[in-house]
């Protein structure tokens, strides 16, 4: 009887344990699991009052939560208003769009964020995609089954407008503004559908450029829609098995004609991102009638296919190998599919799909920095919020000098990575309705890549930092905290890694025979000059003045050296771009009328750092001919014995 006794305690005390450090997920605190029936008594037990003395279940099971010193750790930090929250924002939009509809709808959608969406999101993330290929009685079906939060993540995409703002201008140039400010407040709590959105919006671009043509007509009403049950979201599956942003020579597919002028496609595509899309655009290689096509980017066309099921549920034309097990971004489906025989329709002209996706790429990078951009915002609201909370060494984060500097430090990044992304919304709106100077057009097309790639690194190095803001805290699952890292990591991968940007922004400079260069010089100065009589941004004015200079020297040089120099400074270039327009734009905000005194200061801060990193390189040179060699060798070094 003892011996069973002391069994029965062991495994009741191990038991006790597990349950003691088992949490589930829910927002940024968690909750208790139900415990069993059989344990409860043990957890409820009273607390023995002062001077008596314990029994031994009591002294055994201590009564942790419901104990004199409390059941709670620490505060989670609360979400807000992320509009309400974010002065720099409200300031953008009172100068630039101060209509109070889009104010108005901007607060209310804020509202709604913080109270409702951001639930939906952390639910997309506990309950991610799952593939179904049979049902129950054998018959292969394919099934991506996402959860009832991402569904209502696409009712509330159209109801909300947040592709249909873009297209339906009513607000003219300052339409993509007030677009990319409402999916600036939705990103960091969308659950990742900010993912589909951003392809949606590419393929309505695409498919308004080339002309809104019968076979895709109905697909467009169907991008731009505000009604739910006809909204539409679209694919885009370029990547194959090769992998990587070289199209040109991995795109293996191949569209074989039909004889009523369509298409069936065949191939494999090895990422197929938001693969529940209703609909997709793709690059194939269209077959003569021997069965032959031609190689590299002259062979690629764009196509157009619905994603449809024939009367027994199985899709047509496509099988879904697997969905992809990614670091971040676990909420969005993810799938390799098999291309055999998906009815499709050519978009573009035989041979000119890469030049057709142009527009895609503009439209999707410019998601990926607003994603960017609002990932730093949202990190450091909570953080900010919670060094109200948290107490340290006797006082609260926020009384502690370093940890505000640190968080200031946050706030600088993420103002310029908003000032960036927003300038080159409004150069697309003012493209879009026409308006747009032939130096908006070279400026757009420069600062795209730019600003995709800056602010896709430098929103992994916020994030990493506002996690360490919350201690360990920032560490924990539950918390739903370390998704935003996992997820930010995307962001300088998808649409082009850092180095692949960074020579697009060569071959931009190429392509224009300079002119993009000549246009980014005279806005940057133009910027300038309009904060030359503020005296207090004087020290920021003359940091970015001198940077502008020293590019404009840097390349002067490079152009008298061989293509390889200007390559292997491709990066260093990129980074001196961003940096120096940004500081442009944080200035010129800075001396508006409305401007704040925390407005200067970040323009002030801003321009502490290196603004043009490419010429302190090249003065130790870094793109000497002879250092490939030596980075090769460095990299492959091998230690040998003896």
């Amino acid at each position: 009887m003892l011996l069973l006794t002391s069994e029965w305690m062991l495994q009741a005390m191990s038991m006790y344990r597990a349950v003691l450090h088992c949490r589930v997920s829910g927002g940024c605190c968690g909750v208790w699991r139900a415990v069993p029936q059989a344990l409860v008594h043990i957890r409820s037990a009273n607390v023995a009052k002062v001077g008596t003395r314990k029994s031994y279940e009591e002294q055994l099971y201590p009564t942790f939560s419901r104990a004199r010193i409390g059941s709670s750790f620490q505060e989670s930090p609360v979400l807000k208003n992320p509009f309400l929250e974010d002065a720099l924002l409200g300031g953008y939009l009172r100068r630039h769009l101060p209509q109070e509809a889009v104010l108005s709808d901007l607060c209310e959608f804020g509202e709604r964020v913080a109270k409702e969406v951001d639930g939906w999101g952390r639910e997309c993330e506990v309950n991610p995609p799952q593939l179904v290929h049979f049902d129950p009685w054998g018959c292969r079906v394919d099934h991506i089954v996402t959860s009832p939060a991402w569904k209502r993540m696409k009712s509330l995409s159209a109801q909300e407008g947040l592709v249909a703002i873009g297209y339906e201008r009513s607000f003219g140039e300052w339409s993509r503004v007030y677009q990319m400010s409402k999916l600036y407040i939705f990103s960091p709590s969308a659950g990742l559908y900010t993912c589909p959105l951003a392809m949606t919006d590419g393929a309505a671009k695409v498919i308004q450029s080339i002309g809104v043509s019968r076979p895709v007509q109905k697909a467009y009403s169907h991008l731009t829609t505000r009604q739910p049950d006809q909204f539409w979201t679209s694919g885009q599956w370029m990547t194959e098995r090769q992998g990587g942003s070289d199209v040109a020579t991995g795109t293996e597919t191949v569209a074989a004609p039909q004889t009523d002028g369509s298409y069936t496609l065949h191939g494999f595509k090895w990422f197929t991102s938001a693969t529940d899309a209703d609909m997709t655009l793709t690059l194939a290689r269209v077959q003569d009638r021997t069965g032959a096509t031609t190689p590299g980017s002259r062979g690629l066309s764009l196509f157009y296919a619905e994603v449809s099921r024939d009367e027994d549920g199985r899709l047509r034309g496509i099988e879904v190998q697997r969905l992809k097990d990614k670091l971040g971004t676990r909420q969005v489906p993810t799938a390799e599919l098999l291309l055999d025989g998906l009815p499709a329709h050519m978009l573009s002209e035989e041979g000119r799909g890469v030049a057709s996706i142009a527009n895609m790429l503009t439209i999707t990078r410019i998601h990926n920095g607003i994603s960017a951009a609002a990932t730093m915002r949202r990190v450091v609201q909570l953080a900010r919020d919670y060094a109200t909370r948290r107490t340290a060494f006797g006082k609260l984060l926020k009384d502690h000098p370093l940890h505000m500097q640190t968080l200031a430090r946050m706030e600088v990044e993420a103002r310029g990575a908003f000032l960036l992304v927003m300038d080159v919304c409004r150069l697309l709106g003012r493209e879009e309705i026409g308006v747009a100077s032939q130096l908006d057009t070279h400026l757009l097309r420069l600062l795209t890549p730019v600003v995709k790639l800056y602010t896709g690194k430098q929103a992994v190095a916020v994030v990493s930092e506002g996690l360490e803001s919350f201690g360990g805290q920032g560490y924990i699952e539950d918390t739903g905290l370390p998704i935003m890292l996992r997820d930010a990591q995307v962001l300088s991968i998808w649409e082009g890694t850092t180095n692949v940007l960074s020579l697009d922004v060569l071959r931009c400079v190429a392509r224009s025979s300079g002119m993009v260069l000549h246009a980014y010089f005279s806005h940057a100065k133009s910027l300038l000059a309009g904060a030359s009589s503020v005296s207090s941004l004087a020290p920021a004015v003359k940091a970015v003045d001198g940077a502008l200079s020293e590019l404009q020297n840097f390349i002067q040089v490079a152009a008298t050296r061989p293509p390889s120099y200007l390559e292997l400074a491709a990066r260093d270039l990129a980074y001196s771009l961003a940096r120096t327009y940004t500081g442009a734009l944080l200035i010129d905000h800075a001396s508006w009328e409305g401007a704040s005194p925390s407005d200067t200061y970040a323009a002030l801060r801003w321009c502490e750092q290196q603004l043009c990193p490419v010429v302190t390189k090249q003065a130790r040179g870094c793109y000497d001919p002879r250092t490939p060699p030596l980075d090769t060798a460095l990299v492959y070094d091998q230690l040998t014995q003896g």
